[in-house]
């Protein structure tokens, strides 16, 4: 526990990874929490539907947890409250008006009714007092409404986090970056700023939002059909572009998406999604209007399987198919990782007739996030001792490592950090102080937590290889080997196109298990691994592949 001079700052997730971002801060008896984010699988991780920031340590100092603060609502910054709050209450979480509607929404999906869901306009609000910290919100502009960062008065100084941003200079809503507030806190003096820096590789400064709105105008006067923007369910500045440029065409505009029809309704309910010419409609109702009025906006921007996009472009969406003269716009940069799924999304789509319009043909989508001219900005505007770049894989961080000495940050100010790792703030000084436990929970259907590493291992492997089960039959008395080895294989070889093999790996084994069948006597456990061991062995030396071998010890009674 830290001294009541210093706080120190825990980055449970969002250090060298994009996504599950959380970073607690503790001092004395008090933590506080900025965000609580998920992150999707990764095409190596087979099976696994979200990935959660492992929360143990704050689980166990619970009990000091004063407030759980969120900068805006997009999934990599509240989705992974549903599944870990439950475990954090009581305790109040504080946010904007419309994150904490879209947090609401995710809560009752789960129903997790016990929540202490505090608002606050980062417009008004004085400093909030979480134990010793005064938690004050700021605006910035970013690719969804009502984002903010926040100023944490610490014991040991002014933390500045600056959440997601960028600085838009035309914002759809109209609502920019408090750039008097960013003054106000380098004339307190910031004794640390904790940068996003995932944009860090574009040079300049990231476009405006409403360039994305000209590409729309351009491309829905040209469309003779019907049209499909995939973009990111919580894009909701990017949704009110949509419905605008399709009044101004004569469209309505069906939302498809579970995730995207919520976040539009709840938008709607709270007023961060504008209407004026009821040109929203359900999808079932879209069907009975000409093909040049209708606009869907989709889920599956970035090639996820089960969303609505995939099911459109394989023909399994049970309500809407594509066809040749439907142009779709996939108003959306792949997530590092997720290049290969959205290229076979684009690739069906092709093949089904339609116009695609997609990253390298058009500008159908801005990052959200600071380029290197809005990162050197964001120093100058807060001044401060130190810096840690978060939100962001090693090269990110690195990049604005380099970016941040190159504006006159003192190297030995810049800190690197991963997941786990405490940095202390003092008075006079800051360092690594040890670490905590940080790393992954996995969600796979309903359930968190069940399947680890080893799990996922396994998986890839059997995707990669396939699995071999080698069965031998023993006598319960002896342990003498009375039957098999018989061999079964699935996603291995064929066995009707490689039974030559097979046989020979059976050969293999009696030759290794010694001819008289006495094997390894009654050590079943032995026997079980010389199975594995010899099959594996003689597998890898004949095809250069590692199937999992699963062996099988059978007790028989000899009559």
């Amino acid at each position: 526990m830290p001294d009541a001079e210093t706080v120190r700052l825990i980055f449970l997730g969002g250090m060298g990874e994009v996504g599950k971002n959380i970073l607690l801060l503790e001092s004395g008896d008090d933590i506080v929490v900025v965000d609580c984010g998920l992150a999707f699988p990764e095409e190596d991780q087979p099976g696994i539907d979200l990935v959660l920031p492992d929360i143990s340590y704050l689980r166990a100092n619970k009990d000091r947890l004063r407030g759980i603060f969120i900068t805006h609502g997009h999934e990599d910054h509240i989705g992974a409250l549903p599944y870990l709050l439950k475990d954090l209450l009581p305790v109040p979480v504080w946010a904007t008006r419309l994150t904490l509607g879209l947090i609401k929404g995710k809560l009752d999906e789960v129903k997790v009714s016990a929540a202490d869901l505090r608002e606050f306009d980062p417009d008004t609000t004085e400093p909030i007092r979480a134990g010793v910290f005064a938690v004050e919100p700021f605006r910035v502009c970013h690719s969804i409404p009502d984002a903010v960062g926040f100023g944490v008065g610490t014991p040991a100084g002014l933390v500045v986090v600056t959440g997601d941003f960028k600085f838009d200079p035309t914002p759809i809503d109209g609502r920019l970056t408090d750039y008097a507030r960013l003054e106000a806190f380098r004339e307190r003096g910031v004794r640390l700023l904790v940068s996003d820096c995932v944009h860090v590789e574009a040079p300049g400064q990231t476009p405006s939002e409403r360039v994305v709105g000209e590409t729309y105008d351009r491309v829905f006067g040209e469309a003779p059909g019907r049209i499909f923007v995939a973009t990111f369910a919580s894009l909701i500045a990017r949704v009110q572009q949509v419905i605008d440029t399709a009044v101004r065409h004569g469209r309505y505009v069906a939302p498809l998406g579970r995730s995207l029809v919520n976040n539009v309704r709840i938008a709607k309910e709270l007023g961060y999604l504008t209407d004026p010419e009821n040109a929203v409609i359900e999808a079932r109702d879209a069907a009975f209007l000409p093909d040049e009025k209708i606009v869907y906006v989709v889920t599956g921007a970035q090639g996820e399987p089960m969303a609505a996009l995939s099911r459109v472009a394989n023909g399994t969406h049970r309500d809407v198919s594509v066809g040749v003269g439907d142009t779709v716009v996939v108003s959306a940069t792949p997530i590092p990782g997720n290049e290969t799924a959205v290229s076979r999304v684009i690739d069906l789509l092709f093949r089904a007739g339609a116009e695609v319009i997609y990253g390298n043909r058009a500008l159908v989508h801005v990052s959200g996030h600071a380029s290197q001219d809005e990162l050197r900005r964001m120093l100058e505007l807060t001044s401060p001792g130190d810096v840690v770049p978060t939100h962001g894989e090693h090269r990110h961080m690195a990049l604005y490592a380099d970016l941040a000495i190159a504006a006159g940050i003192p190297r030995e100010r810049v800190h690197f950090l991963e997941n786990g790792v405490v940095l202390e703030v003092g008075p006079e000084t800051v360092g690594i102080a040890g670490r905590v436990e940080a790393g992954a929970l996995y969600v796979d259907g309903g359930r968190v937590g069940e399947v680890g590493d080893v799990v996922v291992r396994d998986r890839r492997a059997l995707a990669r290889d396939g699995v071999l089960l080698v069965t031998v039959g023993v006598e319960r008395e002896t342990g003498r080997i009375v039957g098999g080895p018989e061999l079964a294989t699935r996603g291995f070889v064929h066995v009707g196109e490689s039974g030559d093999l097979l046989e020979a790996t059976k050969a293999r084994l009696r030759e290794a298990l010694g001819a008289d069948g006495d094997g390894t006597g009654d050590d079943r456990e032995l026997l079980g691994r010389r199975l594995r061991d010899v099959t594996s062995q003689f597998l890898f030396k004949e095809t250069g592949r590692r199937p999992m071998v699963l062996p099988v010890v059978m007790e028989v009674d000899v009559g």
